[in-house]
């Protein structure tokens, strides 16, 4: 399948993530690409570190790790999310109370979504991060406890999938990017691989 933009003919672009909804985004943009994953990246980040900037530092982090292995033809895509309320970052629960303590925190509050982007050729890398103001209903303990149940919070940045039950019953409001609450924040990130 050719490329929506000629400007990628001469990459191989490589998604470096295993989430299926990365996948599932990065393929609505008609881009051709592979995936490749690396475990134990270290995905640590400074104490005093903004929250604001975690996601896209620790993008930065994963891009490096891959670069030590990129062919000269590659481009590849790493990114990060991360769920920040009241300045304290969710990333992915460490178990389902976790996950419980999570939605408690989010429910009856508005938390920021965060995704840091980086892109990496042989030549540059272009890192980006995108915001989305998400807003959630109050949410009794038996709804949490059904979503945790039911749902796969495990591998999701503050213990949920907006595209999934609990983004019909919870969200009340958002600011940003549907998709970037996702995973990927695919306008910009198509906007970014234009100019590359």
């Amino acid at each position: 399948m050719k490329q929506p933009f000629a400007n990628l003919e001469k990459y191989d672009i490589v998604l470096a993530s295993n989430s299926p909804r990365r996948k599932e985004l990065l393929g609505q943009l008609g881009i051709t690409f592979s995936t490749r994953v690396l475990n134990d990246i270290d995905e640590s980040y400074p104490d005093d570190m903004p929250a604001c900037d975690v996601a896209e530092f620790i993008s930065k982090k994963k891009a490096d790790a891959y670069r030590k292995s990129m062919r000269d033809n590659e481009l590849i895509i790493t990114a990060d999310t991360i769920v920040v309320c009241d300045n304290s970052i969710l990333g992915k629960p460490s178990d389902t109370n976790d996950a419980r303590n999570m939605l408690r925190k989010l429910s009856g509050r508005t938390h920021h979504v965060i995704t840091g982007v980086t892109i990496t050729t042989a030549d540059q890398a272009i890192s980006f991060s995108s915001t989305t103001e998400v807003s959630f209903a109050s949410l009794t303990d038996s709804e949490i406890e059904y979503y945790v149940d039911n749902y796969k919070p495990m591998d999701k940045a503050g213990a949920y999938g907006i595209q999934e039950w609990i983004g019909c019953v919870a969200v009340t409001a958002m600011n940003g990017s549907y998709y970037n609450v996702m995973g990927l924040p695919v306008q910009r990130l198509y906007t970014e691989l234009k100019k590359i």
